[in-house]
C-alpha cells in the first residue's frame, strides 16, 4: 500500500495572506524525497487552494501528481496539457468546506464515459472517487475506470464515535467487489494517524491519499517527519 500526500492545504495556509508563503514547491520538494507515490493536488473551479502556476511548478520538479478535478472541460483541457500520472473525478460544490461525498458515477454513466476517454488515450490513469457503493463501483467500471478511490469519510467520522465497524465493513465490502470487477482501489479523506491502520485491514488496497491530517502534523513536528511517521503506520 503506497501513500499520496495532498499538499493543497500548504497552498490553503499561503492563500489566507495572499503571498508567497509557505512555498509550495519547497513542500513539495520535501515529500518526494520520502518513499510516497505521488502528489496529490485537487484544482478546484474556484482555485481556493491550488492554481493552475502550482501544477505546472510541481510538475517541474519531475513529480507524480494525482490531479483531483471535477468533470468539467476546463480543468479536463489542464490536465490534458499537464498529463499528471493520475486523475481522481470528484464532485464539487461551492459552498462546501471540502469534498462532503463522493461522486455520483451511477448518475452521469455516459457523461463520465466520454469524459474519461480522451485523459486515458494520453496515458493518463483514471480514478472515480466515490462512495463504499457496489452500484459506484459498478458505474465506475462502467465508464472505463481505471480505479475507484473509496471516501473514507463517513467511516472516519463513525471512528471518532466509535461505531465505525458499519462503515468500515462497507469499504471491505466495496474494496473486493471493485477488485473482482477488474478496477484497483484507493481509498482517502478524513484518514489519520489514528485510524489509518484500519486501512491495512482492507485487502488489495493500493493507495492511500492524505492531506489534511498530514499537514495538520507537519505544524508541530515538520513535513518530512509527519510524512515519515505515516509512512510508518501504513507498513
Amino acid at each position: 500500500m503506497k501513500l499520496g500526500v495532498n499538499i493543497d492545504h500548504i497552498a490553503t495556509l499561503r492563500n489566507a495572506r495572499g503571498g508567497l508563503e509557505p512555498d509550495l514547491v519547497e513542500a513539495a520538494k520535501i515529500a518526494l524525497r520520502e518513499d510516497i507515490l505521488a502528489l496529490t493536488m485537487h484544482l478546484r473551479e474556484d482555485r481556493r487552494h491550488i492554481k493552475d502556476k502550482d501544477l505546472y511548478d510541481v510538475k517541474a520538479l519531475g513529480a507524480k501528481i494525482n490531479l483531483e478535478m471535477a468533470a468539467v472541460a476546463e480543468i479536463q483541457k489542464i490536465a490534458l496539457d499537464v498529463l499528471p500520472y493520475s486523475v481522481c473525478l470528484v464532485p464539487e460544490r461551492r459552498q462546501e468546506v471540502t469534498t462532503e461525498g463522493g461522486l455520483d458515477a451511477c448518475g452521469q454513466k455516459e457523461y463520465l464515459k466520454e469524459f474519461i476517454k480522451p485523459l486515458k488515450d494520453k496515458g493518463i490513469l483514471v480514478s472515480l472517487f466515490v462512495d463504499a457503493d457496489l452500484a459506484q463501483a459498478d458505474a465506475a467500471k462502467y465508464c472505463g475506470a481505471d480505479y475507484i478511490e473509496m471516501h473514507t469519510g463517513a467511516f472516519s467520522q463513525a471512528f471518532e464515535n466509535n461505531d465505525y465497524q458499519n462503515e468500515f465493513n462497507k469499504l471491505i465490502q466495496t474494496a473486493k467487489y471493485a477488485q473482482d470487477l477488474g478496477l484497483k482501489v484507493n481509498a482517502g479523506h478524513g484518514l489519520n494517524y489514528q485510524n489509518v491502520y484500519l486501512m491495512k485491514k482492507i485487502d488489495g488496497l493500493c493507495e492511500l491519499n492524505i492531506g489534511h491530517s498530514i499537514i495538520s502534523r507537519s505544524i508541530f513536528v515538520g513535513l518530512k517527519t509527519a510524512i515519515r511517521e505515516m509512512l510508518e503506520l501504513i507498513k
